[in-house]
């Protein structure tokens, strides 16, 4: 085959190619806020969530949890079910763009690594996710980061509070 044809089969090849991704989010201890971990990607240097393609041998969340770790540098709890999906188009190297679906997988921060595979090739930042839905590109994703955090303000409203001390 051509490379033309390559490349219109790959535009027009249904379903799109598959990506994991970690939501990775944390409570701010004393102001009981929740913050979630946005970072620049490696080439645009727009802000993303860490994500991936699918990895032999490991689960979709396990995917997501190894691309927290690699590309920011977080380890925590990762849920084996699927927060949601959006879709974005990926700019290969040969300059085609591909419909990509990207599902998302909740990860809790317990801890953050000062040395990891990607440390100093992104920004990292730790926002609201008001802040994250205003920073990154995807329509659907922006829509995800605001539905996550009324998911979790409304957790939280259900849990009993600590005594003040």
């Amino acid at each position: 085959m051509t490379k033309v044809t390559d490349n219109l089969r790959l535009m027009l090849q249904r379903p799109p190619r598959q990506q994991y991704a970690a939501l990775c989010y944390r409570m701010k201890k004393r102001q009981g806020q929740l913050e979630v971990l946005v970072a620049t990607s490696r080439d645009t240097g727009r802000w993303v969530i860490p994500k991936g393609w699918p990895m032999a041998d490991k689960k979709a969340h396990q995917v997501a949890e190894r691309e927290a770790f690699e590309e920011v540098g977080v380890k925590g709890k990762v849920e084996k079910e699927a927060l949601g999906y959006y879709n974005y188009r990926k700019t290969l190297d040969n300059g085609l763009k591909i419909p990509v679906l990207v599902q998302v997988h909740a990860l809790e921060v317990d801890e953050c690594l000062k040395s990891f595979p990607e440390k100093g090739s992104r920004t990292l930042e730790w926002v609201s996710c008001e802040e994250a839905a205003l920073r990154v590109n995807e329509p659907e994703l922006k829509i995800l980061l605001l539905q996550f955090a009324e998911r979790m303000q409304s957790r939280m409203a259900r849990q009993p509070t600590k005594a003040a001390g």
